[in-house]
């Protein structure tokens, strides 16, 4: 039997001491950098000088907060890839000073034990602990660009977490592709790429979109799977409240989500003083007839569901591509083409450059160029451009970036839309947005003369399969070639 010593010695560095000291190192440097900042250097000014003519004293405090707010955010990521790397050093330390030769059983009450006393060192509960464990797991081993975006302070923990989660599951080289793209490949993004610049609930949405074109498991497969899961679930919560929740297909979710939105909407008036999310809760229950509740759920030929195809060549059933569905994002091929006999009358094909994805035209059924025009904005934004927002396109409006009074003039790379509340704040305060482009949205300007950058659609291109543009589909590659090259 190998003594605990033995295997000890044959496992050196396994608690990672370098980088531990590290992390320490990197949260040091930004509590110096604090310091330096909101209390003042040893060099400073002396108190009782003469400011100058032109300074702000209050202006300057000001200042100094929003940079110490952005020193405090690096030492938050940074402590916790700290947190982190001593998390997965002690589980390291603890597995190799275990006896290899011990029963099953001894070995599960080994780490149930450790797992409770992480909880209790860091007063969190048992799940989370185990979790923790598990994230700093993966961090250490898989995704160790993250971890070192995360001990630098460029990515915070919750875009760290998003990232652990959405490569669960996927092979190493889909780990890395991931990684890779969210931290390196954003051009322009800045340090952490978009991974550093998104709030947690951006970028989840983001790379779970990028995941599912990914996968090397297909959508379609997978979404077998999981219809299989469909449920409805009941939580109590307080004051005599709860929540209800039913997880559905998506196009399923997303047509009663649109419709209940807009039976909301209609109900809207100069009298009506509930607000639209009262509204959408109060309508399952209003009825239609005395008798007659309005279903949540919509019919089977429901209609008015907005459907965008990337590729015309998965309607005909050439390629498996998946479509976006607004409000949602990918779905499986077979849902879009459901949909589109099932009568989804805002279905939208978009012609995209089969090498890297980008909108080369999009089909339009009105010759109105208002409506064209709205149609790119929703292509090329996706939401409300204001940094972190989730403001859906459907409830926006466009406007001109400069105005038309100013001479601004009607066209995509000279208009914006955001929602109600950001197009409010453009207008009544010191916030301002930059000039767009046809591909990319405007972004913003704070009154403190910061730039923050909008958020990017990510278009992928067409995974053609091998032998799809055989001889039968000749002409519809030359038609692809022509159109490119025009």
């Amino acid at each position: 039997m190998e003594s605990g010593a033995a295997h000890r010695a044959a496992s050196p560095d396994l608690g990672d001491k370098a980088g531990v000291a590290a992390a320490v190192a990197s949260v040091a440097g930004f509590v110096g950098e604090l310091t330096r900042i909101v209390v003042g250097s040893p060099d400073a000014a002396p108190v009782d000088a003469v400011p100058a003519a032109d300074a702000d004293p209050l202006q300057e405090f000001a200042d100094d907060c929003l940079d110490g707010l952005a020193l405090v955010r690096k030492i938050e990521a940074a402590t916790a890839a700290l947190k982190v790397r001593l998390v997965d050093g002690h589980v390291k330390a603890t597995a190799a000073m275990e006896d290899p030769a011990s029963r099953p059983e001894w070995v599960s009450g080994r780490e149930m034990a450790m797992v409770a006393e992480v909880a209790c060192v860091l007063t969190i509960g048992e799940r989370a602990a185990g979790a923790l464990i598990g994230e700093a797991h993966a961090l250490t081993s898989s995704l160790p660009a993250a971890l070192g975006a995360l001990q630098s302070g460029e990515v915070p923990w919750q875009n760290a977490r998003v990232l652990v989660d959405e490569t669960t599951g996927l092979d190493p080289a889909a780990t890395a592709a991931l990684e890779r793209h969210f931290l390196n490949d954003a051009p322009g993004a800045g340090p952490g790429g978009i991974a550093g610049v998104l709030p947690p609930a951006r970028l989840r949405r983001k790379v779970r979109s990028w995941r599912e074109h990914h996968h090397p498991d297909s959508i379609e497969k997978r979404h077998l799977k999981r219809v299989t899961d469909r449920r409805m679930e009941y939580a109590p919560d307080r004051d005599a409240m709860a929540w209800v929740s039913m997880y559905l297909t998506a196009d399923q979710a997303n047509a009663a989500w649109n419709r209940t939105r807009a039976l909301a909407r209609g109900l809207q008036g100069p009298d009506e003083r509930r607000t639209l999310p009262q509204l959408m809760a109060d309508v399952p229950r209003q009825p239609s007839s005395p008798a007659e509740p309005v279903p949540l759920l919509p019919s089977h030929r429901r209609r008015g569901r907005r459907c965008w195809s990337q590729c015309p060549c998965s309607l005909l059933g050439f390629t498996e591509e998946p479509a976006m569905l607004d409000g949602h994002g990918p779905i499986p091929a077979s849902m879009a083409r459901r949909l589109v006999a099932d009568g989804a009358e805002s279905f939208h094909r978009v012609l995209v450059d089969p090498w890297d994805g980008v909108p080369l035209e999009i089909g339009r059924t009105s010759y109105r160029v208002t409506k064209a025009m709205r149609n790119w904005l929703r292509l090329r934004d996706g939401k409300c451009p204001f940094p972190g927002c989730s403001s859906h396109s459907l409830d926006n409006e466009a406007d001109h970036l400069l105005a038309w009074a100013k001479g601004g003039t009607t066209g995509i790379s000279n208009l914006g839309q955001p929602c109600p509340k950001h197009h409010r704040l453009r207008h009544t305060s010191g916030w301002k947005p930059t000039p767009a482009t046809k591909n990319e949205p405007p972004g913003w300007i704070s009154p403190t003369r910061r730039r923050y950058k909008s958020e990017h659609q990510d278009w992928e291109p067409p995974l053609w399969q091998p032998g799809i543009l055989s001889s039968k589909t000749s002409l519809l590659e030359e038609a692809l070639r022509e159109r490119l090259s025009a």
